[in-house]
């Protein structure tokens, strides 16, 4: 009589739960605003002084200013003139950027005024758009044109470089036209140094347009800022700043998100 002998079956293998790298970095963040969060509310309970609101008075102004439709109001004002500065920045920027990355000479010349004004302190931009333009819309709008003319101009001239000298050479060879070259060689190659020129340039221009408001606006979200400074309203100081820093990171993001997806294909084929 034979007898079988059944092996036991081997013991099951937990795999790690492996967290993908896009969560990790989110639940990385939200655990350090979560601890910031904790900090400040157990500064403000130590401190019990209303120089220090809590979070909780915060969020119910930050509710408080979106309900009442100050929040839309101010930042369309502002987002307004961001936008009205980066047209005049894009054309300005395209134009010295062409030329920069077509000519050594160009190059150098530029080279000197576009390292000032892209390292001017945002405080030096305010004072001078207050100076010149007064309290109105023309001193955030200039000032965030020239904030952001720097980055766009280096950007296009970094593309303009990147173009490979034998496909110029090749457009010659068969005759192409300049509007084809400007078209199919170039626009393509720029593309996504503009986007990266917007974005960087988003980041520092917004910031500066919103202390010009500060010093001189009628309106926009660095105007309510100064406002709550003058009537010593902390909470809602905090409030419009956390509203500041949200839309902020949300434009930036949408941005970031844009250029993944549209530019995708260069990944692809690198």
């Amino acid at each position: 009589m034979t007898q079988t002998i059944t092996r036991p079956a081997p013991p099951a293998v937990r795999r790690p739960v492996r967290v993908p790298p896009h969560h990790r970095r989110w639940l990385v963040s939200g655990l350090a605003l979560l601890s910031a969060l904790g900090l400040w509310a157990l500064a403000a309970v130590i401190v019990n002084d209303p120089i220090l609101p809590n979070p909780a008075d915060v969020a119910d102004r930050v509710l408080g200013i979106i309900v009442s439709g100050e929040a839309v109001t101010n930042f369309a004002a502002s987002i307004a003139k961001i936008a009205a500065g980066f047209a005049i920045a894009m054309m300005a920027g395209l134009v010295i950027g062409f030329v920069m990355g077509r000519s050594q000479f160009m190059t150098s010349y530029f080279s000197l005024p576009l390292f000032v004004l892209g390292n001017m302190p945002g405080l030096t931009y305010a004072v001078f758009g207050l100076l010149i333009f007064g309290v109105g819309a023309g001193g955030p709008i200039v000032v965030s044109a020239l904030v952001a003319t720097p980055f766009i101009a280096i950007n296009v001239a970094e593309g303009v470089r990147s173009v490979d000298g034998k496909l110029l050479a090749m457009c010659g060879a068969f005759n192409r036209s300049r509007t084809d070259i400007l078209r199919h060689l170039y626009l393509p190659a720029l593309t996504t140094f503009v986007f990266a020129g917007v974005r960087y340039g988003f980041a520092m221009a917004w910031k500066v347009e919103a202390l010009t408001e500060v010093f001189g606006a009628s309106n926009g979200v660095g105007f309510m800022i100064r406002k709550a400074y003058q009537e010593f309203q902390v909470d809602d100081m905090l409030a419009w700043t956390a509203l500041f820093i949200v839309t902020m990171v949300l434009i930036e993001r949408g941005l970031a998100h844009l250029e993944t997806r549209f530019f995708a294909w260069r990944k692809e084929i690198a």
